[in-house]
């Protein structure tokens, strides 16, 4: 797959089968899309291009800058690429972008740069200045430049009805069922290791201290999490906790997990943690030795869930 970060840099002498959106978290309904523009681009022998933007439409219309978002950008590409897609445009998205016209930014854009030759829309898209401009006008523009348009219906696209915000709210809830049911696959968060003040160790659940490596990336809701990591091939399950520590009265928000029958030092890596299962809500203890007990319980439970998987 080959990426660009521009529209402007985009160049090709095939004709382009293309998607357009944010597609945060390429959840199952975007997946409905881009396996339909792929199986139809490959058959075609056209490219199939997917334009998205960065940052996020609403962070810069609405101004909304604490906007998280499920993937960072690293990980959209790779999900992408593993749908198959041939191109993937990030364009930069400003207030200058967002004011153009739907016409224009049809002829300019997908028209003229892109060289569109069949456009695969969900039913509810909306482009142009303020949006004002909705599928059918894409379908009359589509006769007016020489383009087809294929809307996905509602049913093909959410029948759970399934949507990026809906998956952000369930993150935020704790919610892991419902997040890994909407993505089709496992939350991840991906970070680097860094030295910490080693309290799991002097508890017997020595912890990897994570950083998460995008800022904008949203995180869970703070409490005790079953999950994964793959390392150097091998698949190692653990318990995840994300939050202030309340026990020793910590105010630094941590995220730190404790891997079963792990003892590497991989202090400065960069890790991809999966989220399987909430355990339990944050809690303060009376003592250390409580939270210990804790702890242990709560490494019962993660490894009964392994053993049922």
């Amino acid at each position: 797959m080959k990426v660009y970060n521009n529209i402007k840099d985009y160049r090709s002498l095939k004709e382009s089968f293309l998607t357009i959106g944010t597609f945060d978290g390429v959840h199952i309904g975007h997946q409905a899309i881009i396996k339909k523009l792929v199986k139809s681009a490959h058959s075609s022998n056209s490219n199939a291009v997917v334009l998205t933007f960065f940052p996020h439409p609403r962070s810069v219309i609405q101004d909304k800058k604490s906007l998280s978002l499920i993937d960072s950008m690293k990980e959209k590409e790779k999900l992408l690429q593993q749908l198959n897609v041939d191109v993937l445009i990030i364009h930069p998205f400003t207030l200058d972008f967002s004011n153009l016209s739907a016409k224009k930014f049809t002829q300019d854009i997908l028209v003229n740069t892109l060289k569109v030759s069949k456009l695969f829309i969900g039913y509810d898209h909306r482009f142009g200045k303020n949006r004002t401009a909705s599928v059918s006008d894409l379908i009359s523009y589509g006769k007016t430049f020489g383009f087809n348009v294929e809307v996905i219906p509602a049913q093909d696209i959410d029948a759970i009805s399934v949507s990026s915000t809906k998956i952000r709210n369930a993150i935020s809830s704790g919610d892991i069922k419902t997040v890994s049911e909407y993505l089709g696959r496992n939350f991840v968060l991906e970070g680097v290791v860094i030295h910490d003040q080693g309290l799991g160790s002097k508890l017997g659940f020595p912890t990897a201290n994570i950083k998460v490596t995008a800022e904008y990336k949203i995180l869970p809701k703070k409490g005790v999490y079953w999950v994964s990591m793959k390392w150097m091939g091998e698949k190692y399950f653990g318990m995840l906790n994300y939050g202030i520590r309340p026990t020793v009265s910590s105010k630094k928000t941590t995220i730190e997990v404790h891997f079963f029958n792990f003892n590497k030092n991989i202090y400065n890596e960069t890790i991809k943690i999966s989220f399987h299962t909430k355990i339990r809500d944050e809690k303060k203890f009376n003592s250390l030795e409580s939270l210990k007990s804790q702890l242990l319980l709560d490494k019962k439970l993660c490894h009964e869930l392994e053993n049922n998987k």
